[in-house]
């Protein structure tokens, strides 16, 4: 499968940056909340804390981030142009960020005032994105799977937000006691993580796993297949778990697990026909999360056919590996190529072939890489420790993603200064020419 790209029509450097910076952040905050709250926040998944905990991750770390690169992937990848792709990034950065904060705050207080606020928050600024995105995207003809797949994404984003603010009414107590709530948060929950989530980063494995990676490539077979089969069996699993069947849900989200497992499992036999001699760190990164999604979809299996039902250290495990192990893990890879990516190609440009852009690998040196997704995985084994076992392992497991988060942050803020000191060289190069006039 072959992309064009189109690197002459980047966004501005700072619009998708804002979001990569501040998604570490969110996890760092994830880290202090759960080192202040203690075990008792992985007593449950239903806890204030565990509520807290999973929205700082979903809507601070992982929308953040997914947002930011769709800021880049949209016209490099698609062709698709925002208008003012400044402006809007920081429309929707601002009230993604505020919005975010007071979600996990209102969960966490169970502040009635700040859910509804979060909510106003988060619509607006996603709003905002989608129709930006959607505009851009109209006129594109959806010629790959990757294309086909950022319009699908932005569909279940838009079905998981809508999902999302009825929950909040009925949390708040302004909806009617009829509506099925345990369904609706299965079903927002699917649509976040499988028609959002798993839909675009499959669209953009699609063209980043080989192109970095130098694996063969999917086949556009399996690639239509895949985002066919993942968004109808959602669509069909979603009408079935609202009307109450109990027993064709089982069996739409085993066919949406099947869906999931084999993305996974083709990714990692694509990674072992690999032609470099030696995994990187952003390499690892993404072997890690896909075997983390294939552990999640076992665990989903011993829950569901009864053999670990009723302990919630397994749901909670299983939760930990799909957001944490799968999703955050793939992000962290995705960043280190991404971030150096547009440091290179922004400096490329502002050099107009009279400064050339430094090598990419210099951006942020290997060493900080490999000790940042170490750190990073070892967390993860210590997240998991305390689903498990909460009274040993809640504290560390805290500190650890306090770790972990902070030196992404620092790596990341290592490729701005890079930036910034290189763009530096390249005005004072423009400069020099009227200055000998």
């Amino acid at each position: 499968m072959q992309a064009l790209l189109s690197f002459d029509q980047a966004p501005p450097f700072a619009a998708p940056f804002r979001f990569f910076l501040t998604a570490p952040a969110f996890g760092m905050l994830a880290g202090a909340l759960l080192l202040a709250s203690g075990p008792d926040a992985l007593a449950s998944r239903w806890t204030p804390a565990a509520l807290a905990l999973t929205h700082l991750v979903t809507v601070g770390f992982m929308l953040q981030a997914m947002l930011g690169a769709l800021l880049q992937i949209m016209p490099v990848v698609a062709g698709a142009n925002l208008l003012r792709p400044l402006l809007v990034a920081r429309l929707v950065h601002a009230s993604l960020l505020l919005g975010a904060c007071l979600l996990a705050g209102g969960f966490l207080a169970q502040h009635v005032i700040a859910l509804q606020a979060a909510a106003a928050l988060l619509a607006a600024g996603l709003l905002i994105f989608v129709t930006a995105a959607a505009h851009a995207l109209h006129a594109v003809p959806t010629s790959s799977p990757t294309i086909r797949g950022i319009k699908l994404a932005l569909s279940g984003l838009s079905v998981t937000t809508i999902l999302g603010l009825l929950l909040i009414y009925l949390l708040v107590g302004e909806g009617g006691s009829e509506l099925p709530f345990l369904s609706l948060i299965a079903v927002h929950l699917a649509w976040g993580l499988l028609g959002w989530g798993l839909v675009l980063l499959s669209s953009v494995a699609f063209v980043v796993v080989p192109m970095f990676q130098l694996t063969p490539p999917y086949s556009d077979r399996f690639a239509r297949t895949f985002l066919s089969a993942v968004v109808g069996l959602l669509i069909l699993w979603s009408v079935v778990e609202l009307d109450g069947w109990p027993s064709v849900s089982l069996v739409l989200a085993g066919g949406l697990l099947a869906a999931t497992a084999a993305f996974a499992g083709l990714t990692l036999h694509l990674q072992r026909l690999s032609k470099r001699p030696r995994f990187d760190a952003t390499q690892q990164c993404w072997r890690v999360a896909m075997l983390s999604t294939l552990a999640a979809c076992m665990l989903w299996l011993l829950v569901n056919s009864g053999a670990a039902s009723g302990d919630e250290r397994w749901v909670l495990a299983s939760g930990i590996l799909v957001l944490y192990g799968g999703f955050m893990t793939a992000i962290v890879g995705m960043l280190y190529k991404i971030a150096p990516f547009l440091v290179w190609l922004h400096l490329q440009n502002l050099g107009a072939g009279r400064v050339l852009a430094p090598n990419m690998n210099k951006v942020i040196p290997a060493v900080h890489i490999e000790r940042q997704t170490l750190a990073h995985f070892l967390s993860l084994l210590v997240l998991l420790a305390a689903a498990v076992w909460p009274p040993w392992f809640a504290y560390p497991a805290g500190l650890a993603l306090v770790a972990a988060n902070a030196w992404l942050l620092h790596n990341l803020l290592l490729a701005v200064a890079f930036f910034r000191r290189h763009r530096l060289t390249i005005d004072a190069a423009h400069l020099k020419p009227a200055e000998q006039g």
